[in-house]
C-alpha cells in the first residue's frame, strides 16, 4: 500500500540527527510538549509527548522516580542561544565546545533530549552527576528497552563533536535503541548504516522477540512516497540528512 509523508510529518519522528554538521529543520510544536518535572529552579522539564511516556516508563523499570531527576529537556532557540553565550563567558571556548552545542544543533531543541540527574542536594545544570552505579547505573542498562540510547559515549567526540555527557539521553524509539546499543555505535554512525538500507535491500532485524523491516528513501521538501504491506503497522521518520526512515513491524 503507498504512503505519503509531508515533510512537516517527518520532522515529527525520532531519529532526527541533529549535530554541528546537521541543524535542526523544524522545531516541535508546543502541544508536543509535556512536563516530566521540574528543575532546580522549580522551572517545568518539557519533553516531547513520546518521549516523556516512554521515560517515565524506564524510571518505572528501574524504580527511579525520586532518585533519578530531570535537569534539563526542551529548549526554545533563544534559551539555547543564551545558554550558549553564557557557557562561553564563564567558561571558556574550550569547555563550552566540549560540552554545549551551539543554537540550532542542539539536541536539546528537537523536544528527544533529556539531561538527568542523580538526587542530591546541589545539582549542576551542565554537567549534573549520574554515575554508572546503583539506580543511574540500571538506568543506563535499561534505557535502550525503552527507546533511548547514552547519546554523546566516552571516547567518540571525533564522531560527536560533543564530549562524553553520560548524564545526557536521548529517545529514539524501539528497535533502533536496541540496534545501537548492541553495535555500541553512535546516532551518527547509525544514520550512516541506514543510508544503505534501501526497500529493495531493507535491514530486517528482532528485537524484544519482534521482527521489524527498517529502509529509507530520499525525502524532499514535498514530502515523499513509500511501500508498506497493507494492514500493518508502520513509522516513519526524517534522518535530517536528506532521508526518510521507515520501520515496519513485521517481516515485510
Amino acid at each position: 500500500m503507498i504512503q505519503h509523508i509531508t515533510f512537516a510529518e517527518a520532522h515529527r519522528g525520532t531519529l532526527l540527527l541533529v549535530n554541528d554538521r546537521h541543524p535542526l529543520a523544524a522545531w516541535p510544536e508546543g502541544s508536543a510538549l509535556v512536563s516530566v518535572g521540574a528543575d532546580a529552579a522549580g522551572c517545568p522539564v518539557l519533553l516531547r509527548r513520546d518521549a516523556a511516556r516512554m521515560l517515565s516508563a524506564l524510571l518505572d523499570t528501574v524504580r527511579g522516580h525520586g532518585a533519578i531527576v530531570p535537569v534539563s529537556g526542551w529548549r526554545a532557540h533563544a534559551e539555547q542561544e543564551a545558554l550558549y553565550a553564557d557557557c562561553l563567558r564563564e567558561h571558556g571556548e574550550a569547555f563550552t565546545a566540549a560540552y554545549v552545542a551551539l543554537p540550532g544543533c542542539s539536541e536539546h531543541e528537537t523536544g528527544l533530549a533529556i539531561d538527568v540527574g542523580e538526587a542530591r542536594g546541589e545539582i549542576d545544570f551542565i554537567r549534573p552527576a549520574f554515575p554508572d552505579t546503583g539506580v543511574c547505573g540500571a538506568f543506563r542498562r535499561a534505557a535502550a528497552r525503552c527507546g533511548f540510547i547514552e547519546r554523546y559515549p566516552d571516547g567518540a567526540r571525533e564522531i560527536t563533536h560533543i564530549g562524553a555527557e553520560p548524564w545526557h539521553f536521548r529517545y529514539i524509539g524501539v528497535p533502533h535503541a536496541a540496534l545501537i546499543s548492541t553495535q555500541g555505535v553512535t546516532l551518527e554512525e547509525y544514520a550512516e548504516q541506514l543510508m544503505a538500507c534501501t526497500p529493495a535491500r531493507p535491514l530486517r532485524t528482532e528485537s524484544a522477540g519482534r521482527a521489524y523491516t527498517i529502509f529509507r528513501v530520499p525525502l524532499t521538501e514535498e514530502g515523499t512516497s513509500f511501500e508498506v504491506p497493507e494492514g500493518t503497522p508502520w513509522q516513519a521518520s526524517a534522518d535530517n540528512c536528506g532521508g526518510l526512515v521507515v520501520t515496519v513491524w513485521g517481516a515485510a
